[in-house]
């Protein structure tokens, strides 16, 4: 069977221009990916058309539009996925109108689909310094995987790194010398290098000792593995980060909220920097980030935090407004009375 419009740009699109023209991470291809997976699968569920019959013709600006509302409505995806997976679509199709330019007028209509705006966004989630030393009291030492989820879960906050940049790490990453850090591969395909406290270097060499990583042969082995000695994924960590932070909600409830993800670490790293009185530059090159715009984030949640804490505890204690002066003085009354 002939292979239709779609699958040669689509092959093309995925296999050559995102990783090779654009440069993009495995990771965001993959993302790419997922979402077209999903475009199929609706194609083929709600529209009754194969995978392999789909022509370019087919994707027009109302399929698209009951694509976003099938994902909305029947997969219950958040308003954020769903932009997102519109941007992966508008993305593909102003690739396309330079590939194939007899599409584009029907490129440029999927290219200008808007969705409705959305609320604001929640305050991002953070545990406080309680919170953090709750979670990290929950492992039993004693053993050698409870001993492993404790260096996990302490350099996952100390660094403030992201799941995948925390598996991606190799033993050659580490640096315990004074002075101590960590060089992560992050997004962008950028490395940072992260400075660590002596807790946590001290957790770290007693890990590798324990799992004789000291070695220059080991060099290369992932830091941390699962069971059966494989390289621990995005999932793994999610999993363990659940595991221990519904373990410390029942120990210490008042301090771990209802859902802790392995980004509310960054996330509470960022805060507690930032509340220690670290600059935000420091703080943008610790985490990573492009543009110090994205970390500003964090002091616009610190100083709405604090507004709200003053106001609560400042709001009955106001003083009334004292009544004005010239009220009291009967010839100025009488002076404006018999104004004209």
């Amino acid at each position: 069977m002939k292979p239709t419009d779609f699958a040669y740009y689509l092959t093309k699109y995925l296999g050559g221009y995102l990783s090779g023209q654009q440069d993009f991470s495995p990771h965001t291809v993959a993302s790419y990916r997922d979402t077209f997976k999903l475009f199929l699968v609706f194609c083929r569920e709600e529209k009754g058309l194969k995978a392999e019959k789909i022509t370019i013709g087919h994707i027009t600006k109302p399929l698209v539009k009951d694509f976003l509302k099938w994902l909305k409505v029947e997969r219950g995806c958040s308003d954020s996925t769903v932009a997102q997976r519109l941007t992966v679509l508008r993305c593909f199709f102003t690739f396309l109108q330079e590939e194939a330019p007899e599409h584009l007028l029907q490129c440029q209509e999927i290219i200008c689909i808007k969705l409705k705006k959305r609320p604001a966004e929640p305050p991002l989630n953070y545990l406080t310094y309680e919170g953090i030393q709750s979670i990290l009291a929950q492992p039993d030492q004693r053993s050698r995987q409870g001993r492993r989820d404790l260096t996990m879960l302490t350099l996952l906050y100390d660094s403030g790194a992201r799941a995948q940049e925390l598996v991606d790490i190799c033993v050659r990453n580490l640096r315990l010398q004074t002075p101590a850090g960590i060089n992560l591969f992050g997004k962008g395909s950028k490395w940072r290098h992260t400075p660590l406290m002596k807790p946590t270097v001290d957790l770290l060499r007693t890990y590798l000792e324990e799992r004789k990583l000291l070695g220059p042969e080991s060099a290369d082995y992932p830091l941390f593995t699962n069971h059966s000695g494989h390289k621990l994924t995005r999932a793994g960590v999610a999993y363990t980060v659940r595991k221990y932070a519904k373990a410390a909600r029942e120990a210490t409830p008042a301090h771990i909220p209802a859902v802790v993800t392995p980004h509310v670490f960054r996330h509470s790293k960022a805060m507690h920097l930032l509340q220690s009185g670290v600059d935000l530059i420091y703080i943008r090159d610790i985490l990573g980030h492009a543009d110090v715009k994205t970390t500003e984030i964090y002091a616009r949640i610190d100083s709405d935090a604090k507004r709200k804490a003053l106001e609560s505890a400042y709001s009955t204690a106001t003083p009334p407004t004292p009544r004005p002066s010239w009220l009291e003085d009967d010839a100025v009354m009488k002076m404006l009375h018999d104004f004209e």
